[in-house]
C-alpha cells in the first residue's frame, strides 16, 4: 500500500523517515524539507529568502521524482521561525505555486538548528499507477 519516493537529486533523509511515500496508488506525502544542500547534504545557512526558496526547490525535486508537479499540490504545510516572515514567504511560494492554490497552513514553530522554515505537501499524482 506505500511506495517510498526517493530521489538522488535531494537531500538523503538523515534520520528514520522516506523522502516521500505513495499511499494508495496515487497520494504522495512529502516529508517536511529544509535548507540543505542536495549535493552534500549539508544544511544551507543564510538569511530567509535563501532558506525558503532552497527549501521549496528540494520539495520540488521530491515531487518530480514522484512524476508530480507542484500543480499537483492539494495541501502544504510551512513552519516559520519568526512569523515576521509570513508575507516574504508568500512572495517565494508564489514563484513556485500558481492559482488554483492548494489548501495551506502556516504555523510558527521552533524548528531544528539555524532552519528558519520548512515545508512539507500531499500531491495527488497524474494517471493511474
Amino acid at each position: 500500500m506505500r511506495e517510498v519516493v526517493f530521489s538522488e537529486q535531494a537531500v538523503i533523509p538523515a534520520s528514520p523517515y522516506s523522502q516521500g511515500i505513495i499511499a494508495t496508488g496515487r497520494t504522495l506525502y512529502v516529508s517536511g524539507q529544509g535548507s540543505f544542500d542536495p549535493a552534500t547534504n549539508q544544511f544551507q545557512p543564510g538569511d530567509f529568502r535563501a532558506q525558503a526558496e532552497r527549501t521549496f526547490r528540494n520539495v520540488q525535486l521530491i515531487l518530480e521524482a514522484a512524476g508530480a508537479t507542484w500543480q499537483n499540490v492539494v495541501k502544504v504545510n510551512v513552519y516559520l521561525v519568526n512569523a515576521l516572515d509570513f508575507a516574504e514567504m508568500n512572495a517565494i511560494y508564489r514563484q513556485f505555486l500558481t492559482e488554483p492554490y492548494p489548501a495551506r497552513t502556516t504555523v510558527q514553530a521552533g524548528l531544528v538548528g539555524q532552519m528558519l522554515i520548512e515545508v512539507d505537501c500531499v500531491a495527488v499524482l497524474p494517471g493511474e499507477r
